[in-house]
């Protein structure tokens, strides 16, 4: 009886204990709240960066439009730097990317050196572009605002999918929809923006486990 209950101990936890393990991941992934997808398959920085090395695919990413006016958004700027950038820059395909006229380029430089001050800016992203490619890339966000004087005063999340990311269910909008997170506003930041890039980067850290536990059975 003793060899049998040792036998039966060792089947388990070989066999038994593997799958019950992988159904407990699976049911609490499918149960995870995610992040909603407000609109899908926007356009690619990739398309405007005349670097070519910067792009939503594959990362997770922080977007916002400077405009012509960059000392009118640098304090949404800091915001911005201080409640998102500084808490998840330490994470694997995490960046900020913000997004600027060509002819802006010697404001963009001091606004850099200014963040950077006290600021690791290894995950920030400074892209600049024509007027026409930042306005196309805006629109494909397909959101009821206009950028003035191509800037928007909103930071946006864009997924791994290259989708944008927000809230469908946000009880300060009529609709509910939450496109984009006010720079200008601490609180929205600290309580909306911050909890919303938890929920993505903990969504794709699930879908890791899984699949890693997929390749386990």
């Amino acid at each position: 009886m003793k060899f049998i209950s040792k036998k039966r101990i060792v089947l388990f936890l070989l066999f038994i204990f593997p799958l019950l393990f992988y159904l407990v991941l699976s049911s609490g992934i499918n149960n995870f709240a995610k992040l909603p997808i407000v609109t899908k398959n926007i356009t690619d920085i990739a398309l405007i960066d005349s670097s070519k090395k910067v792009q939503f695919k594959n990362n997770i990413s922080v977007v916002c439009f400077l405009g012509d006016d960059i000392s009118n958004i640098k304090g949404g700027v800091f915001n911005l730097n201080q409640k998102i950038y500084k808490p998840f820059y330490g994470f694997k395909n995490f960046q900020v990317i913000a997004i600027y006229p060509k002819d802006k380029e010697a404001e963009v430089q001091q606004l850099k050196k200014e963040v950077g001050a006290f600021t690791n800016m290894v995950k920030w992203k400074f892209v600049a572009s024509s007027e026409e490619e930042i306005i196309a890339l805006y629109e494909s966000f397909n959101i009821n605002e206009s950028l003035h004087n191509l800037q928007a005063t909103k930071a946006f999340i864009v997924d791994k999918e290259v989708n944008l990311r927000g809230r469908t269910d946000d009880k300060d909008q009529k609709d509910g929809l939450l496109f984009g997170y006010d720079m200008n506003s601490v609180a929205i930041l600290k309580d909306k923006m911050k909890d919303d890039v938890k929920v993505l980067l903990a969504e794709y850290r699930l879908a890791l486990k899984k699949n890693d536990a997929d390749r386990q059975i």
